[in-house]
């Protein structure tokens, strides 16, 4: 097979290699939004993230297989994928477990008053705060018990905090003490300390946490958005931010970079980060060995 990688997955000669030498005729190019190194219609599968965003599918002619390298399918026109049979592959839990670990750690940063003791440190000054919060015993909404969220629950459970999901189809799981269906999310924002969104961008899902929502949740509750940005109306999150919800931690935006005039970035009870949460250094080895299990099994299967 022609097979576009691109530097959304690496650049290491010998990673390459390695497809190489499964047989695949390998062609790279660094930077999704350069030019194409050879003619698309000569191309038969890619390796990339962003590329249909720069590119056009349409002059893909010959394409049977797209891997992408990240989790979500929002950045690939999934109608025409369908239409024309190719075979598609995300980076399902591939990044699930930094990304747990950083949902876990932006709570505790906002619970243990991080930023407070951060800027004491800076200034020399010894002062307690009387304010902190402890993660035991805490309710936490995780909505979208996929592997992210799955991991997420193992997480927040080995602290001893009561776990509910929310997903668009609700199963039995042992991490969870019970899992609503989407359409009842209420239900479960009513009671959540803690809500952690995990969830895929869809029409369905955009716009998910909107003024009813914000409404559903309990006051003083913490939001974390390691999902996609447009599953959160940011205009009503700013409004709640100074009113009802306690605090934030947001890894993703509707639009990123965030802009400079945003109000959140001063918000003291939020916690920013440039959609970093995914990175961990164990990621890529994770990756080879999905991308070339995708691969081994589609080949023999054609």
């Amino acid at each position: 097979m022609k097979l576009l990688v691109t530097g959304a997955f690496t650049n290491d000669t010998a990673i390459l290699d390695t497809i190489r030498r499964m047989g695949h005729d390998v062609v790279f190019l660094q930077n999704e939004t350069d030019a194409l190194p050879i003619a698309a219609a000569k191309i038969n599968g890619v390796i990339c993230n962003g590329l249909f965003l720069h590119h056009s599918i349409e002059q893909f002619t010959t394409l049977e297989y797209i891997q992408l390298t990240s989790a979500g399918f929002d950045r690939v026109p999934m109608d025409y994928v369908k239409e024309h049979n190719i075979t598609i592959f995300n980076a399902k839990g591939v990044y699930s477990i930094p990304m747990a670990e950083f949902a876990i750690g932006g709570v505790l940063q906002l619970y243990k008053q991080s930023s407070f003791f951060y800027e004491n440190q800076k200034n020399h000054a010894w002062q307690k705060h009387r304010g902190i919060i402890e993660l035991y015993q805490k309710n936490v909404c995780i909505v979208g018990c996929g592997s992210v969220g799955n991991e997420c629950a193992k997480r927040f459970a080995a602290f001893g905090c009561h776990v509910i999901g929310v997903d668009v189809q609700p199963y039995k799981n042992e991490w969870y003490d019970t899992m609503f269906p989407l359409d009842n999310i209420e239900a479960a924002l009513n009671t959540a300390d803690i809500v952690v969104l995990a969830l895929p961008l869809t029409n369905e899902t955009r716009h998910l946490m909107n003024s009813r929502r914000f409404s559903a949740m309990k006051n003083g509750a913490v939001l974390v958005n390691i999902s996609r940005g447009a599953v959160v109306d940011t205009n009503v999150l700013i409004n709640c931010l100074n009113t009802k919800v306690g605090g934030a931690v947001l890894d993703v935006f509707e639009e990123e970079p965030l802009d400079n005039n945003s109000p959140l970035w001063d918000m003291p009870n939020v916690i920013i980060t440039p959609h970093n949460s995914f990175v961990g250094e164990y990621n890529t080895n994770r990756l080879l060995m999905l991308i070339t299990e995708n691969l081994r099994s589609y080949c023999h299967g054609v």
